[in-house]
């Protein structure tokens, strides 16, 4: 099956513009596969360059030195290609997840459509009662610990 069609479902240019303009398709599942290999890609680069300046530090100090400098250059350029390994495996991943999620909220909006949709029956002509307030001559002063909406007044 061609990248093409793996991507878009059809070769079809109409087929991959409405795609393309319309959002029905997600297409990163097909391309971040190719995102995260030039990650990697620059990533070993960074190896290189690690190992290039871990050799010009150790050639352009005299030998003992150079050594002791060039050592802490190398670990520590290891250590941060590892993380940025790690980092940038875990955010493609991620991508990954969150377009799943949403493949698996479209197989079940689809699902759902398909089923005879539950509605509830309204109840018959509902009749709204205004709240009656006490009349201000009664209203004495209340405990906000027992009511915290209490509005009341002193009583005269």
């Amino acid at each position: 099956m061609g990248v093409i069609k793996k991507a878009f479902g059809s070769t079809k240019p109409k087929d991959i513009v409405v795609d393309l303009m319309t959002f029905d398709r997600l297409l990163t599942k097909p391309v971040i596969h190719i995102i995260y290999w030039a990650g990697l890609a620059l990533v070993a680069l960074g190896l290189f360059a690690v190992v290039g300046g871990t050799v010009g530090i150790a050639m352009r100090e005299e030998m003992p030195w150079g050594i002791f400098l060039a050592v802490p250059f190398l670990i520590g350029g290891l250590l941060f290609l590892v993380a940025a390994l790690l980092l940038w495996r875990s955010f493609c991943e991620f991508y990954v997840a969150i377009f799943r999620i949403a493949d698996d909220l479209r197989a079940l909006r689809a699902v759902t459509e398909g089923a005879k949709p539950v509605v509830a029956e309204p109840a018959a002509n509902p009749v709204f009662t205004a709240p009656v307030e006490a009349p201000a001559a009664e209203t004495v002063e209340g405990d906000v610990l027992e009511n915290p909406f209490f509005v009341g007044k002193k009583a005269d």
